[in-house]
């Protein structure tokens, strides 16, 4: 917002709200956060206010995306402006890098370092935390799989340098509840930030080991159905496992790679989770990672995923628009339901209470779409992108 102008406001808006549409709206701006909003015919735009058209588009929360590696290409510690802006024009005015198990001690620590001053510059003023995906998964799952250097035993002289490097940046903290010691980790990183959410990932634990956790702050399950076993408890029966373990706890919030095919989870497992969990449950992500891998026989056609070395499939070359509307086409959700699932329910997954609604006093994060979920303008703290 300019100094020129005492405030921004926002005409002709669809405005999408936690559970409703304010049609033909006006949205107030001061000092970057909301000051107010309603329809037209009720609220008028003060004298010495910018003004933005948003031609009838809607206007809901920008998008939280708490969990991307990178913009499909780069990964963020390699370049952490370009995948930045890559996702902002997209509509994600929050998000987490993740950094990956494949990372040694060293890696991690140079990772945060590079990650912490990014932060710092206006270019990168989207990212607001670290999502740690690692270092304790189990080592059966994931790209890149051979290259994981934490498949020992929880080792304190190995993980202390890395949490001691994130700190409070550490929003999510992704483990496999079933590594021998993990409670000792999970303490370890808890007493350096008390506030963290932790996430059962690249696991095959029970549900009982899940639960376990729960009391420490597990409340996140890492791409639900996705790097998750089963556990028969004979060769005829189905067990029960991670993917149990998330549907049936309500507490623990559902993370979803949603593509435009349905490979990462099948458009009926969608419609299932969403069954079962509750929209209010439900967070989308893009786990967007950079890998060059060849493409398998029969994906020609897929221009949001990504694959490893081997052909697995490695992540995503998505930004939340893009899942949002996968997710309405695979499940039927509505325009208000899937700016919950990619703002809202992330948002206050990790903490982040100032923002990913639309509501007096929360910070103007806002992104403009049409019905199809293509993005038309993005606001950060106020400011036109």
């Amino acid at each position: 917002m300019s100094n020129l102008y005492a405030g921004v406001a926002i005409i002709n808006a669809e405005l999408v709200m936690r559970d409703h549409l304010i049609p033909n709206a006006v949205l107030l701006i001061e000092n970057g956060v909301i000051k107010a909003f309603g329809e037209a015919r009720k609220l008028a735009v003060p004298e010495g206010y910018e003004v933005i058209d948003a031609e009838g588009a809607y206007v809901g929360p920008g998008f939280v995306d708490i969990h991307t590696h990178s913009d499909g290409r780069v990964f963020f510690q390699e370049d952490p402006i370009t995948a930045s802006q890559h996702h902002l024009k997209h509509g994600t005015t929050t998000l987490l890098p993740a950094l990956y198990f494949s990372m040694d001690t060293a890696g991690y620590v140079e990772a945060i370092r590079l990650l912490h001053d990014a932060m710092q510059k206006e270019e990168c003023a989207n990212i607001g935390g670290l999502y740690m995906e690692g270092p304790y998964l189990n080592p059966k799952f994931g790209c890149d799989k051979e290259s994981n250097p934490w498949q020992g035993p929880v080792d304190k002289e190995k993980y202390q340098p890395v949490i001691d490097a994130a700190g409070d940046l550490a929003r999510v903290w992704a483990l496999a509840p079933e590594r021998e010691n993990i409670l000792e980790f999970v303490l370890a990183a808890k007493a350096k930030n008390p506030g963290v959410a932790f996430s059962v990932a690249h696991s095959e634990a029970s549900p009982q080991q899940v639960e376990a956790l729960m009391p420490y702050g597990l409340k996140i399950g890492t791409h639900h159905t996705n790097a998750t076993g089963d556990r028969p408890m004979y060769p005829e029966c189905r067990g029960v496992c991670v993917d149990e373990a998330v549907n049936y706890n309500r507490e623990i919030y559902a993370e979803l790679i949603c593509d435009s095919r349905g490979i990462h989870v099948d458009p009926y497992m969608l419609r299932l989770v969403r069954k079962v969990k509750g929209d209010d449950r439900i967070i989308l992500i893009s786990d967007a990672y950079a890998c060059d891998g060849p493409i398998p026989p029969g994906y020609d056609d897929v221009f949001d995923l990504n694959f490893d070395h081997t052909g697995e499939i490695a992540g995503s070359k998505m930004t939340l628009d893009i899942a949002c509307a996968n997710m309405m086409k695979h499940t039927g959700a509505s325009i208000v339901n899937v700016f919950q699932f990619a703002s809202y329910n992330p948002a206050r997954a990790v903490g982040f209470y100032d923002r990913g609604e639309i509501a007096v006093g929360k910070r103007a994060d806002l992104v403009m779409v049409d019905y199809k979920m293509n993005v038309k303008k993005v606001i950060l703290k106020g400011e036109l992108q």
